[in-house]
C-alpha cells in the first residue's frame, strides 16, 4: 500500500488522514461515460435483485446515470439523513486511518474511475464501487449505525486485540458480500455485488455457491477469496439482526477465536443452516457440493 509520501507526488494536497479534493471539474466526458455505462447497466439487473434499502438510498441521494457525483454535494444529502459524509481518497488507505474514518462518520470513496477496459474487474476499488456501490447503504440508519460501530471496533481490533484478520471477515461478508432474506425475497445488500452485473446474478440465482445464515462466529472463522465469485455468502435476516449481532465486546468472541478452526470459502458445517430457495435446511459434510 502506497505511503502518505507516495501519494503525495501525484496529490500534492493530500492531508494526513489520506483525504484529497475530489477534483470533480476534471473528470473527462470519457470517465463520466465509464460512470454512465456502469450505472445504466446496474439499473437494468438490480430490480428484483437489490434490497430495497439499497435501492431507495439511490433515490433518496439522487444519483444519476449521467455524471459522477460529486461528493460535497451528495454528502450533504446524506449528511441530514445519517449524518455520514463521503471524503475523496487517492487509493486504499491504511487500516488505522480506515477505521477513524468510518468511527467519525465519513466514508472514503475512491476518487478516480476505471479505464474502459476494465468495467468487470477492478484490483483497486474506484469511485463506481465505492460510490454506486457503499454510499447509498448509508442513508439506511441501521446500517449506518452498523458501519459506525465497526470502525470503532476495528479501532481495537487494531490497537487492542491484534485480531484485524477476523474482524475483516465480518466486513467482507457483510458490508462487501452480503445477502439478506426478508419479506422481499432473497436480496442483495453487500457493495462488491451490487457493483458487479455478473455477480449480482450469480450470487442470488446460481445454484453452485453456498449461501449459510450468518452466525457471528462463523463468519469471522471463514477466509474468502478475492480473485473469483465467492463459494459461500452469509445471509442476514434484517439489518437490526446484524446490528444485535455485533453490537457487543468482542473481547470474549476475540479469545475464542484465538483457538479453534478457520474454515475454508466453501466449507459447510454441519452445524450450518444453509439457504435453499426461500427456505433452509441443515447440511452436513465438511465442504460444498
Amino acid at each position: 500500500m502506497p505511503t502518505l509520501e507516495d501519494l503525495r507526488a501525484e496529490h500534492p494536497e493530500i492531508r494526513s488522514d489520506f483525504t484529497i479534493d475530489q477534483h470533480w471539474e476534471r473528470y473527462t466526458p470519457g470517465e463520466h461515460g465509464v460512470w454512465r455505462t456502469l450505472f445504466e447497466r446496474q439499473s437494468k439487473v438490480l430490480p428484483g435483485r437489490a434490497c430495497s434499502e439499497f435501492l431507495d438510498g439511490l433515490k433518496r441521494l439522487e444519483l444519476v446515470p449521467d455524471q459522477i457525483p460529486d461528493f460535497e454535494r451528495a454528502s450533504d444529502k446524506l449528511e441530514k439523513i445519517t449524518g455520514w459524509r463521503t471524503v475523496a481518497v487517492p487509493s486504499l488507505v491504511p487500516d488505522d486511518i480506515f477505521f477513524d474514518h468510518l468511527a467519525n462518520k465519513r466514508f472514503p470513496v475512491g476518487q478516480f474511475i476505471r479505464r474502459a477496459d476494465q468495467l468487470d474487474y477492478i484490483e483497486e476499488p474506484d469511485v463506481f464501487h465505492d460510490f454506486f456501490g457503499h454510499v447509498p447503504m448509508l442513508a439506511h440508519p441501521v446500517f449506518a449505525d452498523y458501519m459506525q460501530a465497526y470502525g470503532k471496533g476495528g479501532q481495537r481490533a487494531l490497537t487492542e486485540f491484534g485480531m484485524l484478520k477476523n474482524l475483516a471477515r465480518l466486513y467482507w461478508y457483510t458490508v462487501e458480500f452480503g445477502l439478506i432474506e426478508n419479506g422481499e425475497g432473497l436480496r442483495i445488500y453487500g457493495s462488491g455485488i451490487v457493483s458487479s452485473r455478473a455477480e449480482s446474478i450469480y450470487s442470488v440465482e446460481s445454484p453452485s455457491p453456498n449461501r449459510i445464515y450468518f452466525d457471528l462466529e462463523r463468519v469471522m472463522r471463514t477466509d474468502y477469496r478475492i480473485d473469483d465469485f465467492q463459494e459461500s455468502y452469509f445471509v442476514i435476516r434484517s439489518f437490526d439482526d446484524l446490528f444485535a449481532a455485533t453490537y457487543q465486546d468482542f473481547a470474549p468472541l476475540y479469545a475464542r477465536l484465538r483457538s479453534g478452526g478457520t474454515y475454508k470459502p466453501g466449507d459447510v458445517l454441519s452445524t450450518d443452516r444453509v439457504q435453499t430457495r426461500g427456505t433452509h435446511t441443515y447440511v452436513g459434510g465438511s465442504h460444498a457440493a
